[in-house]
C-alpha cells in the first residue's frame, strides 16, 4: 500500500488526491512522519472512519516500516468487522509484547492528524492510539516503565492541558518581568542542549529566573502551541494568542 510522509512536503492537493485514490483502492491511507532530533516518529491512518465507520489509528516511536505494518495489520482486523477495544490488552499485535489502545482526546488531534484534517474537512473523526510496552513489557502508566521511552510515545488521551514531552517540574528559564510583573511571554527558545527559555523580550541577563515548566503553562496555556519546537529553534509572537513565527535560534548577548 502506498504511504505518504508529511516530511516530504508533498503538495496539499496532491496528498488529498493520493489519499482519495488509496482509500478507494485499499480502504485507507497510511501517513508516516519521521522522527527528528526532538520529536518522535509516528504513523496514522486516514479512511478507517469513512470506509469502516471506525476510529482512525495512530502509533508513536516505531521505525517507519514497523509503524506502517502495524497500521495495516490493525486495518485488516477492522476490515473483518472487529472493533478495537480500549478496555482490552492485545498480545498478537507486537511480537513478544503487549499492546493497549487509548482514545485520543479531541484537543490533541490537530497536533498530529494534519493530513486527516485536510482530507475530512469539517467532518469530525475519532482516533485511537495503540500503545506498546517497553523491554520489560511495561506500559507507560505502569511502575518502572523505562524512562528512555517516555518521550517517544506521548499519550494522547491526556496531557491536553500540558502538551510538552518533558516532566511538569522541568527547570526552565524565564524573566523577572513575567514572574513579578506578569508580562506576557513573547519569545520561546529551545536550546540545542535541551533547555527551554520563556522570555518577555525586555529582559536583561540579570532578570533571568528559574521556574518549573508547569507554572508557565498554568498561567498561559497558549504556550502549548510551541510544545514541539525543535532543538535550536525559537518562536516569537506579538501578543498572547498571536501567531508564532518559528525560526532557527540565533544567540545574542542577552541569551
Amino acid at each position: 500500500m502506498t504511504t505518504e510522509n508529511e516530511n516530504n512536503c508533498i503538495d496539499k492537493d496532491d496528498l488529498i488526491n493520493n489519499t482519495t485514490l488509496n482509500i478507494d483502492k485499499f480502504g485507507l491511507q497510511v501517513i508516516m512522519v519521521g522522527s527528528t532530533s526532538y520529536n518522535p516518529s509516528f504513523a496514522y491512518s486516514i479512511g478507517l472512519t469513512q470506509t469502516y465507520k471506525h476510529a482512525e489509528i495512530i502509533c508513536f516511536g516505531l521505525p517507519n516500516d514497523l509503524g506502517h505494518a502495524i497500521i495495516n495489520d490493525l486495518a485488516e482486523i477492522i476490515k473483518k468487522g472487529e472493533k478495537i477495544d480500549t478496555g482490552k490488552i492485545y498480545t498478537e499485535i507486537f511480537q513478544d509484547s503487549r499492546a493497549a489502545f487509548i482514545k485520543v482526546d479531541k484537543r490533541n488531534i490537530a497536533d498530529y492528524f494534519g493530513a486527516a484534517l485536510n482530507y475530512y474537512g469539517d467532518k469530525g473523526f475519532d482516533a485511537l492510539q495503540v500503545v506498546w510496552t517497553d523491554r520489560n513489557d511495561k506500559f507507560p502508566w505502569e511502575d518502572t516503565f523505562e524512562e528512555e521511552f517516555l518521550y517517544k510515545q506521548p499519550l494522547l488521551d491526556r496531557n491536553k492541558d500540558f502538551k510538552f514531552y518533558e516532566s511538569r517540574n522541568l527547570t526552565t528559564f524565564t524573566t523577572r518581568q513575567w514572574l513579578d510583573e506578569k508580562k506576557p511571554i513573547l519569545r520561546v527558545v529551545h536550546d540545542s542542549d535541551g533547555d527551554w527559555q520563556f522570555l518577555t523580550g525586555d529582559q536583561f541577563p540579570e532578570d533571568i529566573k528559574i521556574v518549573a515548566l508547569e507554572e508557565l503553562i498554568k498561567r498561559d496555556s497558549t504556550l502549548n502551541d510551541v510544545f514541539d519546537l525543535e532543538y535550536g529553534e525559537e518562536a516569537e509572537r506579538d501578543f498572547i494568542g498571536g501567531q508564532w513565527i518559528i525560526k532557527k535560534f540565533e544567540p545574542d548577548d542577552e541569551d
